[in-house]
């Protein structure tokens, strides 16, 4: 009897550190409670007055967090500058002359340092910052897990080869977010993203000139700034009708086969995800609150804590 209950025992104590395993019970929401207290405040009030000056900042933010957290985890690692010796990632395809917002996140920096040196994380101001954009532009607040520490190194051939792109299919954007633990279900809701930000005609000329699953109005529309050739770098809203407010409306334009990218359109095409994005285009209740929990999720991947990475002084360099 005692030996059943001592091994019952160490099945839950191991199931239970498993669980603290996979949620990354180091990072913690108070991390900065004692040593940073003004942390939050900081970082939203830079935020307000960036969004203010430029809604579209609040998605470059976005992106930004999305595209560090992809490579290496949420490490802060997008934000290091080239170096006569050093290659990071901003050089990357998916970042190269797209990746923006870099300054936005000095400018929170400095005013962080100077109310708590070296103590707060380039990868947790991204975080709080990513979270700060979307309350200011209408969309769902999340409590975010702190205590990420910054990387000293960098992997562009990560960047370019484990980033989603603009032309990908289903099963590739499913299995890329396979491999970071994000499921089916956190790939669609977190695509949800795309209700703001704009996107460079390059990567949506083909869809709007050859892809057939398209409304037929809006591919007219989009043509009259993306020329066939030429204009690569015109932009146009990734989301059609509150392109610079964070809401549902993404997932009506892909119902109304208004996906302004192929990798958007196609979870909605036939697939596996069309009901949820069904779902999801009619409760902006079920989208708000699902895609808060996919944020924490994706900002939990393989942080580093502890005595791993360092407090950069700059975001830009390693100290």
């Amino acid at each position: 009897m005692a030996n059943s209950l001592n091994s019952h025992f160490f099945v839950v104590v191991f199931i239970l550190s498993l669980l603290a395993f996979s949620s990354n019970a180091q990072l913690s929401p108070t991390f900065y409670a004692k040593t940073c207290p003004n942390v939050q405040t900081i970082v939203s009030s830079a935020m307000r007055q960036a969004v203010a000056k430029e809604a579209r900042i609040g998605a470059s933010i976005l992106r930004l967090f999305f595209h560090d957290c992809f490579v290496n985890g949420c490490d802060g690692s997008i934000l290091l500058d080239d170096t006569a010796t050093f290659t990071g990632e901003k050089n990357a395809g998916p970042n190269r002359n797209s990746a923006r917002g870099f300054e936005v996140i000095d400018t929170i920096k400095t005013n962080v340092e100077a109310s708590c040196n070296a103590t707060v994380s380039c990868a947790d101001i991204l975080a709080l910052a990513t979270r700060d954009g979307i309350v200011l532009l209408g969309g769902p607040s999340w409590t975010v897990p702190l205590g990420r520490r910054d990387a000293r190194t960098a992997s562009q051939s990560a960047a370019n080869n484990q980033i989603p792109g603009p032309s990908s299919d289903l099963s590739t954007l499913i299995s890329m977010f396979a491999s970071k633990g994000l499921t089916s279900s956190d790939l669609t809701v977190l695509s949800g993203a795309h209700t703001i930000g704009q996107a460079q005609c390059q990567f949506f000329r083909t869809r709007i000139y050859n892809e057939t699953n398209i409304d037929t109005n809006f591919a007219a529309t989009r043509k009259t700034t993306c020329p066939a050739t030429g204009g690569n770098t015109n932009l146009a809203p990734l989301e059609t009708l509150t392109p610079t407010r964070f809401d549902n409306n993404y997932y009506a334009d892909l119902v109304n086969r208004r996906g302004l990218l192929h990798s958007d359109q196609v979870l909605f095409n036939g697939g596996s995800q069309d009901s949820l994005v069904r779902s999801y285009s009619g409760n902006s209740a079920a989208f708000s609150k699902d895609f808060a929990a996919a944020m924490v999720k994706l900002g939990n991947i393989s942080p580093l804590t502890g005595s791993s990475g360092e407090i950069r002084r700059n975001c830009r360099v390693v100290n």
